[in-house]
């Protein structure tokens, strides 16, 4: 597909005036003195999709050898999770203060420094001796994607005014999603299988795409420019509550079932009820800091912002999080399915799951055709609705059935919403979002998708222990179980879809004010950051 020559974005060429009014967004109105080629748009788009390839590749290879690391390190299994979760709580966590940065002191710089920092701690995991070493690793290898996958999305939202060519590099860049995932699970099955360093194999290619993806984007993101903003202060007491709030609820919601006695642990308990507690003095305190604009320092996440487009920005945080709390825990359930009721190996669980891989390039390509004409509530309805229905067969599954039957169209139906909803989701917060906010915008969706993976999970196993009751086999009723609880979460994002988000038109269109909730949301958020 191609990029037409976009104008760079400088909010340097903005007048006071311009400042004022809605016309402050970028676009190529404002300053299309200077223009990128074709082949930098390309690449450019292409460098960033690399990246989140490689953030996938990074967060779901470990799954596919865990049992080979397992055993070349003598971790129990009962600990081998925590070589995933570790990725996920700094991954998910520090995604809003890291965004944040991001806006206030390059996307660039947070791009490049984020790569190179996964890279070197891939490096790392790949040369570690002992189970302590590769928890370490893993733990603060999450901060490098935490940094540039919002400077992604801040980058795209600056380097592309609403566009069709905005349209094609949101979805190019969603499609790295699916394909970082057949990356990790395919090939890192491979080269654990295949190659004599074994699982150290796969850490060596994550830090050999990482350098690649830093040395791109300093040859073809566009420069940074200074903030517009005129206090870039760092709201760091917000940072500590919420960072500190997200990972001990992250925690929680991965060990709770793992716990002595379940849910019913005292330190599960203890930690649910501090994570609460620091979540809600992040939301007093950002409440206070925005009240009072002027006084103190600028907010790390003004509330305001969830209530953008009429409160449809926050149901599209929501229906982030229920979606992707509805599509891992029917990806992580049906793996298991397939691994410990049915004992297929690693390998033929990952051929089955192939499949998810071609459809979800296909969505961002259909995506990338209709986003300027469809209206968002029909992708969102249909992707949501299309996603529920693999839980669905999962949980009518008959085991004597051929693969055909169950397993193949649900495979092909699952990606319909992540696609569909990061795609459109990404693209409608950067219509909604100020230029100074893009990248926290985008990392405060990000985090929303992190918190609903470990929500669905969490729930899902509830489900699952619930039927299961502590037998060593598990029964089929409780793999069921679990995918009805999938089930029942992707519906919920349909129905809140279909009530909620009527009326916002398509997303990828050109006509940046078309549709009057948006339009009249921007021109007040402008005038309140005028003054």
């Amino acid at each position: 597909m191609g990029f037409p020559e976009e104008p760079l974005n400088d909010p340097r060429d903005l007048t006071d005036s311009e400042s004022r009014t809605p016309a402050s967004r970028p676009s190529p109105t404002n300053n299309a003195s200077t223009t990128r080629p074709v082949w930098r748009s390309v690449l450019l788009v292409a460098i960033c999709t690399l990246a989140m390839i490689t953030n996938l590749a990074s967060a779901t290879s470990v799954s596919v050898f865990l049992p080979v690391i397992g055993d070349d390190l003598g971790i129990p299994e009962n600990r081998l999770q925590w070589l995933v979760s570790a990725f996920s709580l700094s991954s998910g966590c520090f995604l809003l203060l890291l965004g944040r940065l991001a806006d206030l002191h390059g996307r660039k710089l947070l791009y490049v420094t984020g790569t190179l920092f996964l890279g070197a701690l891939s490096l790392g995991c790949g040369f570690a001796q002992n189970a302590t070493s590769l928890y370490i690793l893993r733990g603060f290898q999450g901060l490098g994607p935490a940094a540039f996958i919002p400077a992604c999305l801040g980058i795209l939202a600056h380097a592309f005014p609403p566009s069709r060519a905005r349209s094609a590099a949101f979805a190019t860049f969603s499609a790295g999603a699916p394909i970082g995932g057949a990356v990790g699970t395919q090939i890192g099955g491979l080269l654990t299988q295949y190659t004599k360093p074994s699982w150290r194999s796969p850490f060596y290619l994550i830090a050999g795409i990482s350098c690649l993806c830093a040395l791109g984007g300093f040859l073809v993101i566009d420069p940074d420019v200074p903030s517009i903003e005129k206090d870039k202060r760092v709201d760091w007491m917000g940072a500590f509550l919420v960072t500190t709030g997200l990972v001990l609820l992250v925690f929680v919601l991965g060990q709770g079932s793992l716990a002595t006695n379940g849910w019913k642990t005292g330190y599960i308990i203890a930690l649910l009820i501090v994570s609460v507690l620091f979540l809600v003095m992040f939301i007093l305190w950002q409440h206070y800091l925005e009240k009072n604009d002027g006084k103190h320092r600028p907010p790390l996440m003004k509330l305001s912002l969830w209530s953008r487009a009429k409160g449809k920005f926050a149901v599209m945080q929501a229906i982030a999080f229920f979606q992707w709390a509805a599509f891992l825990s029917w990806y992580f359930w049906a793996q298991v399915y397939y691994e410990d009721y049915q004992n297929l190996s690693a390998v033929l669980t990952a051929v089955r799951m192939l499949p998810m891989t071609v459809t979800g390039a296909l969505c961002n390509a259909f995506v990338v055709l209709v986003i300027g004409r469809l209206d968002l509530v029909v992708l969102i309805v249909f992707g949501t609705f299309f996603t529920g229905l693999a839980p669905l067969l999962f949980a009518l599954i008959n085991p004597s059935s051929p693969y055909w039957a169950f397993g193949f169209p649900a495979t092909i139906v699952a990606v319909f919403g992540a696609d569909f909803v990061f795609a459109s989701g990404t693209l409608f917060v950067a219509k909604v979002s100020l230029p100074h906010e893009q990248s926290l915008a985008g990392g405060l969706f990000q985090t929303l998708t992190q918190l609903g993976t470990a929500f669905g999970l969490a729930i899902s196993t509830i489900s699952f222990d619930s039927v299961a009751k502590g037998t060593d086999n598990a029964p089929l009723k409780a793999y069921k179980a679990a995918q009805w609880t999938a089930f029942g979460m992707a519906m919920f994002c349909t129905i809140l879809g279909a009530i909620f988000l009527r009326g916002v038109g398509p997303v990828g269109s050109d006509e940046k004010h078309k549709h009057e909730d948006v339009n009249e949301d921007e021109k007040s958020v402008v005038g309140s950051e005028a003054r």
